[in-house]
């Protein structure tokens, strides 16, 4: 099956690479020429672990193809992907002006049936605003040219989104009549043939399902940072209570560690999203208002911990900051809690060193010459008074202590993801903060 994929971001390159993974002849294309000569020529515009093998492979094998024209491929293909960005408008709505422009160029070019998937996450309703426009594209033409469109919504996490396309939980799929869905299960026989779940259901409600799935985890994080405060206030433990809660199969473990908010492409923008569409069909939704409210105000809790700890003085103070991303495995800073730290830090004066295994390219765009940059968690804590742990990096969870505190000026660890074992971490003989613990309470009394 031949197939293209408009945008070749984070979930157009994984979908791409993931399709000719499975035998799908694909052509990755986008408007951007430097991305497209790059991919050319093996160079990745992001990081994702695992991607640069997948693109090469599947470069080589004569499956993979890059190009910065529809037009050039549409006769070759029977399914075209919309997989652009639908970044948000300053009143939260998502900006569908991408989509619209590669719904546009569709209708312009297709010359036999084909089938447009929407993959891009796009509110409620965008399908068929999408279909409008291939139609008023066509009526231009003066052609009658037979298409469906479908909805498509993507479910990756970055760090593991190859993982998650090649053994998905589910795949979900908003179609119109039998035919689409003929030609979309022929695309996705793989999965069928391994019984993961391929299920479908009408475009509208494809469509809200992205946005649900996404809003019911963000809440699951925001509660849990909402009952971290109350356990440092009661003296309660949050990972205990967290493991009583996970131990009823009706809740699970999934999404329930407290932290320092969530950061990334997705959760922050779609929940945005939801909010502003439901403000659009006369509803406030107000759980998903107040998870939003609890995560920005959540992402400043490192800074008020270091704050503390700090004696309420931080100016000409040296703290290390140990991960940027907003997750591990990836480069993305979007949203990320460290950007939040890292500003509040400058403002009041600190000195900031910084070390991320992949985001420190990405950190630069952001920061510039405002931070130091590092070449490890020890370089960072060189002269620190204190440092913070804000991306659970797995080469992050077992520092040497006796080492740090050698090269530290002071003895203060704040630990954003609650990675560490406060006991041995204070038997080392550092002072440990972390997310909703008993000694918390202590602090404060």
């Amino acid at each position: 099956m031949n197939v293209a994929v408009v945008g070749s971001g984070y979930v157009g390159l994984v979908s791409g690479a993931c399709f000719a993974e499975m035998g799908a002849e694909v052509w990755c294309v986008d408007v951007d020429s430097r991305k497209i000569e790059g991919l050319k020529k093996g160079i990745l515009p992001i990081y994702e672990d695992g991607l640069q093998d997948l693109v090469d492979k599947n470069t080589a094998d004569g499956r993979l193809h890059f190009t910065t024209s529809l037009r050039e491929c549409i006769g070759r293909v029977e399914i075209v992907f919309i997989a652009v960005g639908t970044p948000p408008e300053e009143d939260g709505s998502a900006d569908v002006s991408h989509v619209m422009e590669v719904a546009a160029e569709f209708g312009r070019c297709i010359s036999g049936y084909t089938l447009l998937v929407m993959k891009s996450t796009v509110p409620v309703g965008t399908c068929f605003k999408v279909k409008q426009t291939v139609e008023e594209e066509l009526r231009k033409r003066g052609e009658d040219i037979p298409f469906d469109i479908a909805s498509n919504p993507e479910f990756l996490k970055e760090g593991v989104a190859i993982k998650d396309f090649m053994t998905p939980d589910r795949v979900v799929i908003g179609i119109e009549n039998d035919r689409a869905k003929s030609l979309i299960s022929s695309l996705y026989r793989p999965f069928l043939l391994n019984n993961y779940r391929v299920i479908f259901m009408d475009i509208l409600s494809a469509e809200m399902t992205k946005y649900a799935s996404n809003a019911m985890l963000a809440t699951r994080i925001s509660f849990m940072n909402e009952l971290a405060v109350l356990c440092e206030l009661t003296g309660a433990d949050v990972s205990k209570v967290r493991t009583g809660m996970a131990s009823d199969n009706r809740i699970g473990s999934k999404f329930l560690y407290p932290g320092c908010g969530y950061g990334g492409s997705c959760f922050p923008k779609d929940v945005k999203a939801l909010i502003r569409t439901a403000e659009d069909n006369g509803y406030g939704m107000k759980i998903i208002s107040a998870v939003e409210e609890v995560n920005k105000e959540q992402k400043k809790v490192v800074f008020k911990k270091l704050y503390e700890a700090l004696g309420h003085n931080l100016k000409d103070k040296t703290v290390a900051i140990w991960g940027l991303a907003f997750k591990p495995c990836t480069d993305d800073m979007r949203e990320a809690p460290s950007i939040v730290t890292i500003s509040l830090l400058i403002e009041a004066g600190a000195h900031v060193r910084v070390f991320d295994p992949a985001a420190m390219n990405t950190s630069k765009a952001i920061f510039g010459d405002s931070v130091t940059y590092c070449t490890d968690i020890y370089d960072a804590a060189e002269g620190a008074d204190a440092a913070a742990l804000i991306t659970e990096w797995k080469q992050f969870r077992i520092p040497d202590w006796k080492r740090l505190l050698k090269v530290m000026k002071g003895n203060i660890i704040v630990d954003g993801r609650n990675i560490y074992n406060p006991q041995e971490v204070q038997a080392a003989g550092i002072d440990y903060y972390c997310i909703g613990c008993p000694h918390e309470a202590m602090r404060k009394r």
